[in-house]
């Protein structure tokens, strides 16, 4: 079986980019992956289109071998948009393998050692009151035992320093009340805290309320300082989500930086680099959840891995079954009771819905940037 062509689909849908790889084959067999949108987007899919002449004529089932052809062949360590690229790559190579070999891909990188994935919700809301409505409705309506949140309220980078704390207490607080104890509660302040003794009082004031993580606290420039925070605060650390590949992790476990390891399979390298990096983690007695804020396509991708991945904790989820994400797929996985169930579908038991992408292209789009009061551009 060789390659013969490699497609890309820039889309618009959901309020969001994707940007799904398409791989065609000599034998009729076609597999999907979807590369991470870094931002700027149009160049990750330009990316794809580089490496497109690099593996057209390959077999696509060596994808060890071409993903070194694609990471080692680059002029240097690649960056977000060169990782996001061989991402998008390499998963779709599993759908095609699995797809060759009858399988679900889960079966072709170790079997299940679950039976179903834990997964999370995100919830929000301006005040304390509605972000804890939203947080009771995740539990008791849509039956999730996990949320995540942001801790810092809306605008606190034109706040004082003091009220965000006891804005941050309110917040926590209330959610905690909402769910009740048993019910676990991640922290993301997106990574937008830049003096790590900030980091340190905030993780303090949500230690009583028994977070699950504390996502990002500090950017992943300077993992020294991750790691020396590490060693302070007495709630668990979650990061990974801004690095690649097993290079990167290693530097991260060498320095003591992290509780729970938070590749995107996206970006990191793909569904076998993930792999490696898990089981670094587990040598180290670190835990893996996965960073999985795309959609239906990175929840499948991410499913395979955390069914066969045993230092898999649980996974972030952006409901699919429902509203603008729905148009993604052909069928999404089957969510219930707070946990996903994955079909025994050959390849990654997924296929996109191609005939809702027509006039849904890329747009142009960057985070909302941070204007401090004094003008000066914050951390994001």
């Amino acid at each position: 079986m060789k390659i013969t062509d490699v497609e890309t689909f820039g889309v618009n849908l959901g309020g969001s980019n994707h940007i799904f790889v398409k791989i065609h084959t000599d034998e009729h067999l076609h597999g999907t992956g979807e590369a991470y949108r870094v931002g700027p987007d149009l160049v990750v899919e330009q990316a794809v289109h580089y490496f497109k002449d690099w593996i057209i004529g390959e077999d696509p089932t060596r994808i060890e071998y071409l993903w070194r052809l694609m990471y080692n062949g680059s002029r240097f360590p690649g960056g977000s948009v060169i990782n996001a690229a061989i991402s998008g790559i390499e998963t779709a190579l599993w759908d095609i393998k699995g797809k060759a070999h009858g399988v679900p891909v889960y079966q072709l990188i170790g079997g299940r050692c679950r039976d179903k994935v834990r997964v999370y919700r995100g919830v929000g809301g301006a005040t304390p009151q509605q972000l804890a409505n939203d947080a009771r409705r995740a539990v008791q309506e849509e039956r999730f035992t996990a949320v995540k949140m942001a801790p810092q309220p809306p605008g606190s980078e034109k706040m004082p320093w003091g009220q965000v704390l006891r804005e941050t207490r309110r917040r926590m607080e209330a959610v905690r009340t909402a769910v009740g104890e048993d019910i676990d509660i991640g922290l993301d302040p997106h990574a937008r805290l830049f003096e790590p003794y900030r980091a340190f009082e905030m993780a303090e004031v949500v230690k009583p309320y028994r977070p699950m993580f504390f996502e990002e606290p500090l950017r992943p420039e300077n993992i020294e300082a991750m790691g020396e925070l590490r060693q302070k605060v007495g709630i668990p650390i979650a990061t990974g989500e801004m690095l690649y590949t097993k290079y990167e992790f290693r530097d991260l476990i060498a320095a003591n930086a992290a509780d729970i390891l938070q590749p995107d399979l996206l970006l990191c390298g793909g569904l076998m680099e993930a792999k490696k990096i898990a089981a670094m983690a587990e040598a180290a007695y670190l835990s893996v959840a996965p960073h999985s804020p795309l959609g239906p396509y990175s929840t499948a991708v991410s499913a395979q891995f955390a069914l066969t991945t045993p230092n898999f904790l649980i996974l972030e989820y952006r409901v699919d079954s429902s509203g603008p994400m729905r148009d993604l797929l052909l069928q999404p996985f089957k969510l219930e009771q707070g946990y996903l169930h994955v079909p025994d579908t050959p390849g990654m038991g997924v296929e996109l819905n191609e005939s809702a992408f027509h006039g849904r292209g890329l747009k142009s789009w960057h985070r909302p940037f941070i204007i401090e009061p004094d003008g000066n551009i914050g951390y994001q």
